[in-house]
């Protein structure tokens, strides 16, 4: 079979919907202890806060800097939240 038969047969192949968007909702920035919010106002964009992430050292450039409906991996359930 030459490469022009092999691109006949190709089938166009649906994506699947991700199996992980919902697992997200509960690993927001927003309830995770190494969270910190900076209080304030001026600094609000619409709903979302912004904040420093702590899990880590700092970069030279400090923390980095974070949305409140911002996750990642290293999430830890903050319960005072």
């Amino acid at each position: 079979m030459g490469n022009e038969e092999a691109v006949n047969l190709r089938i166009p192949c649906k994506t699947a919907d991700d199996p992980w968007a919902h697992r997200s909702q509960g690993m927001k920035c927003k309830t995770c202890m190494w969270n910190v919010e900076k209080v304030d106002d001026r600094i609000r964009e619409g709903n979302h806060c912004i904040g420093r992430c702590r899990r880590h050292a700092p970069t030279m450039g400090g923390y980095p800097v974070v949305y409140s409906d911002d996750w990642c991996g290293d999430h830890k359930l903050d319960e005072s939240k």
